[in-house]
């Protein structure tokens, strides 16, 4: 009796564990699901390190961009005004050459002969009129005393007077053959760089034929360039007002800007292109600007006061168009749409959007999204605001 109730026992306490099974299987797999789920937990997000600026309001030059053309101030092709051989080259091709410089001397004897000729001309025919004027003297008193006749002095009278002609011819071919042998040696008519040479020592030249030298005189130098007829009454208005500063770039050239002002405005629009045409004088001291090279310009007209302004890579195109991060209060970066205006020296002027004072990030945003927590490694120190104004 007793084995048996042991054994009824058993069964039920058997039947008992069987029926807690699904009961404690739940409750396993629900520990276990509470654990999965505090595993797949995702751990929050770094901080995104970036550098940042701040948004300053100043003073911003209007400006307008082209492409220009220098031009020598002044070009000069040096030709003979005689011929004869070229016999000296008193330059080497290239060299700056100051005005009154001696650069070329043709052979001279030729024009020196000419040059005693003639004044051996002017003292023989001088002898001559001299003789004849006196003679013609006297036969003038002879007529007053009745004893020759009218005609003969009016002869006598004509042949002294022809005779002076012929001396004043004869000083004119002497200035003639004086300006010829001048000629023959050439002087430089203005500083300038020579550039090649096209006639070598030896070679016989021509009056008025190809050029032997050309002098580009690049000291001071100019620089022309277009700019669109939208321009012209900002020119007009801000021309009147006193000179308009240029700046002149050279590229690949890390040096400074050259400087230098609006010399001559064309009277005209080109119909072609819509665009007008300026001139600018340089200075050019230390030779950057080279006849015939092309440069880059900028023209200011005016300063826009009070201008928004950040630093150029801050602003970040996107699909619905330029925008910028804001970094907020909490660290946390909001992107914000602009409006931008033109950039001058890695400065972008915002017409709309943002305010001074504000924090926009300029370096990192390749790895910011929306509300984005930033660590701030550092600040951009592109813009600086104006001081303020004395009082």
């Amino acid at each position: 009796m007793l084995s048996d109730r042991t054994s009824c026992e058993v069964q039920s306490e058997h039947a008992t564990a069987r029926k807690l099974i699904p009961f404690v299987f739940l409750a396993l797999c629900t520990v276990a699901s509470g654990c999965s789920k505090e595993q797949a937990a995702p751990a929050p997000r770094p901080a995104v390190p970036v550098i940042v600026s701040s948004v300053v309001q100043k003073s911003m030059p209007i400006e307008v961009v082209a492409v220009g053309n220098v031009e020598a101030y002044s070009t000069v092709a040096i030709k003979s005004q005689v011929s004869g051989q070229l016999l000296d080259v008193h330059f080497t091709e290239g060299d700056f050459v100051r005005k009154g410089q001696l650069l070329l001397t043709l052979d001279q004897r030729p024009y020196e002969a000419a040059l005693a000729q003639a004044k051996a001309a002017l003292a023989r025919d001088k002898a001559l009129a001299v003789n004849n004027r006196l003679q013609a003297q006297r036969y003038v008193k002879l007529l007053a005393e009745g004893i020759m006749p009218a005609s003969q002095v009016e002869t006598l009278t004509s042949a002294a007077d022809s005779s002076d002609a012929v001396v004043n011819s004869d000083e004119a071919v002497i200035k003639t053959a004086e300006l010829n042998l001048e000629y023959s040696t050439i002087y430089s008519p203005i500083d300038g760089r020579t550039g090649a040479l096209m006639l070598k020592p030896g070679n016989l030249v021509k009056v008025a034929d190809v050029p032997i030298v050309i002098i580009n005189q690049v000291n001071p130098i100019f620089v022309n360039f277009a700019v669109p007829q939208q321009f012209w009454p900002d020119i007009k208005k801000y021309m009147a007002q006193g000179k308009l500063h240029v700046k002149a770039t050279v590229p690949r050239d890390t040096g400074a800007a050259e400087d230098g002002t609006i010399s001559f405005v064309d009277n005209a629009v080109d119909p072609t292109t819509g665009t007008i045409h300026l001139r600018a004088t340089f200075t050019n001291s230390e030779n950057r600007l080279w006849p015939g090279l092309f440069v880059n310009i900028i023209l200011t007209l005016s300063e826009q006061r009070d201008a928004i302004i950040v630093p150029a890579q801050a602003i970040v195109e996107g699909e619905k168009g330029p925008f910028v991060y804001i970094v907020k209060s909490d660290k946390r970066v909001e992107p914000r749409t602009v409006v931008t205006d033109r950039t001058v020296d890695g400065e972008t002027v915002i017409e709309k959007g943002l305010q001074p004072g504000e924090t926009v990030v300029t370096d990192g945003q390749t790895r910011l999204q929306p509300n984005a927590r930033v660590e701030v490694k550092g600040s951009s120190e592109a813009t600086t605001a104006e001081p303020p104004a004395q009082q």
